[in-house]
């Protein structure tokens, strides 16, 4: 190989390098102004949540607090009745939760593993159920519970709007439409997994039930995983649905009772109070997201062993 040769395949690998330095770097960049655009607005509030009331009114409002006001908490929690708004909203999250997976996880299981007449119109009803929000459905859903909590009264008496400030029924709500999201992901998921275990399972005389509680879903824990987090946040921070079907103040569930606070904190003296309720809002998110992020990445990027 000439020297010119040699010096022409140099330089062109030192471009390649050089461009691949400066992508790196872009990225880099890119990354660190998207980390710190969240970071910024979330280390504000709870530094707001630490503010006394004339903070708000006289001081810088970047400014550090004058001291760690926990009051602002105990307010939020006791006089804007966020502790109750929280009990709420965990109760129907976890009752929530524990509907769709017993509904997602078996449908998803005979979708993706099992041949059977009307599969295929199955997957295509969930599948268009994917493009139908929930928030578009709000008014339907309060209009076919009070017509059905009018005529429970009507039939047995002394039930009025029985399907209203229900949390329960709330819950059987919000597992229902999200049944269309958490059964395409994990058929996407379970479809992925060999099938020699479920064949040497059956040949040591595992039945299908037993076959997909002992041997399915275990390998398919980082898909659940995912779905388990991505429908607690849809759960816990849904408004127009709870905005529609619950109207008793005892009832609300946290977005529903932030809206509340919200519109009451538009004083210096609620503020403080405000941005505690919203630190109280974020605090379960994080703790969660904080607990299962190194599964949530396995199961959004790793698909099982192909047999």
């Amino acid at each position: 190989m000439s020297n010119a040769v040699k010096t022409e395949t140099l330089t062109k690998k030192k471009k390649g390098e050089s461009a691949q330095v400066l992508y790196k770097v872009f990225i880099y960049i890119a990354l660190i102004l998207l980390a710190v655009s969240i970071i910024v607005p979330v280390g504000w509030v709870f530094l707001a949540s630490l503010k006394q009331s004339y903070e708000f009114s006289t001081g810088n409002p970047w400014a550090l607090p004058a001291g760690f006001y926990f009051q602002n908490f105990i307010d939020a929690w006791n006089t804007a009745r966020m502790g109750s708004y929280i009990g709420n909203s965990i109760i129907v999250t976890i009752l929530a939760l524990l509907l769709l997976l017993v509904m997602a996880l078996p449908a998803a299981y005979a979708l993706s593993r099992m041949e059977f007449r009307g599969r295929k119109i199955l997957n295509l009803c969930f599948t268009a159920g994917l493009f139908i929000n929930v928030s578009y459905i709000a008014v339907p859903i309060f209009l076919q519970l009070n017509d059905a909590s009018k005529w429970v009264k009507s039939v047995f008496g002394g039930l009025d709007g029985i399907f209203l400030n229900n949390l329960l029924v709330l819950a059987i709500v919000y597992a229902a439409t999200a049944l269309p999201f958490t059964i395409y992901l994990l058929s996407g998921y379970l479809a992925t997994l060999p099938h020699d275990f479920e064949e040497a399972a059956y040949i040591d005389g595992a039945g299908y039930f037993k076959t997909m509680t002992r041997i399915i879903f275990p390998m398919a824990k980082p898909s659940i995983i995912t779905i388990i987090l991505f429908n607690f946040l849809s759960f816990w921070n849904e408004y127009i649905v709870a905005l529609n079907l619950m109207t008793d103040q005892s009832k609300y569930t946290l977005p529903r009772g932030l809206v509340d606070l919200v519109s009451a904190g538009h004083s210096p003296q609620e503020l403080g109070r405000l941005y505690a309720g919203l630190v109280l809002a974020m605090l379960p998110v994080l703790i969660l997201y904080i607990c299962v992020q190194k599964k949530l990445t396995q199961g959004m990027t790793v698909g099982g062993l192909k047999g």
